[in-house]
């Protein structure tokens, strides 16, 4: 069984003390692919290294919506750099994020409409992340156009209306930990209405971390869990699900 971790962040400092040990034990949990998020200054440095380290770990590149204000030109123009590395498969984390108040929200709006047309420039894929900006990441997505490069939202809390519409512009939608907790509702209906084809799953290690590890740090292992619950709520064998989520990726993100 080949799993695909389509969102990690092995650079975290939480996993300074055992990186190595991490990683390996995702490799034996079949878990045969990573993408790292490097999202702002910080953090694309240690994605790159980690993917120029690893055949099977791969890097996306661009820049928070909670980092937005720290932002500057020269930061698009190292993003667009860094696109040509066979590595990097897409541009992301970007988007909006209004639970944390670090920068303003037209800011945040300015910061993600220029990732997305750097990413139809470059004709790559986006990774969204949205938190309690559901209308206005779908509005700005239409506005410019991101159906033309389409991509995948990032850990989905949204609505299935609000799926339905990311959907209709091309996207994936991911699901991590939280379709293994048992009150999570919304995200268990909105993933059994996602068509298969458009499946993707990943952990946010070390964030999100599934049922029964909840509250401790997460890790790449643990995308098997959110599998086994995705085939759960699918109604098919896990190695279906795995094997249907591990193509999509590859086609998403152009990897062969």
């Amino acid at each position: 069984m080949r799993l695909f971790d389509t969102h990690t962040h092995l650079d975290a400092p939480q996993f300074d003390e055992d990186r190595e040990e991490v990683i390996s034990r995702a490799r034996e949990a079949g878990v045969t692919k990573m993408i790292n998020i490097g999202f702002n200054r910080e953090t694309i440095p240690t994605t790159m290294k980690l993917a120029e380290s690893y055949d099977y770990i791969y890097a996306a590149v661009g820049w928070h919506p909670v980092d937005a204000v720290d932002m500057r030109d020269g930061d698009l123009e190292w993003i667009a750099s860094l696109c040509s590395h066979p590595k990097v498969v897409a541009i992301g984390e970007i988007g909006l994020d209004y639970y944390w108040d670090t920068s303003p929200k037209e800011i945040q709006h300015e910061v993600l409409r220029k990732q997305i047309g750097l990413a139809r420039e470059l004709n790559m894929p986006i990774c969204i992340h949205n938190r309690d900006a559901h209308e206005d990441v779908v509005r700005i997505l239409r506005e410019e156009k991101a159906n033309e490069v389409g991509g995948v939202m990032h850990s989905f809390s949204g609505s299935w209306e609000t799926a339905k519409m990311c959907l209709d512009l091309g996207f994936h939608l991911g699901f991590g930990g939280p379709v293994t907790f048992k009150n999570a509702r919304v995200p268990k209906e909105v993933l059994a209405k996602t068509p298969l084809d458009r499946l993707l799953i990943e952990t946010d290690s070390p964030y999100l971390t599934p049922h029964p590890f909840r509250g401790k740090r997460n890790e790449s292992s643990y995308v098997k869990l959110v599998a086994e619950a995705a085939a759960e709520i699918k109604g098919i064998d896990l190695q279906e699900l795995a094997e249907i989520t591990y193509a999509n990726a590859l086609e998403r993100f152009g990897i062969v």
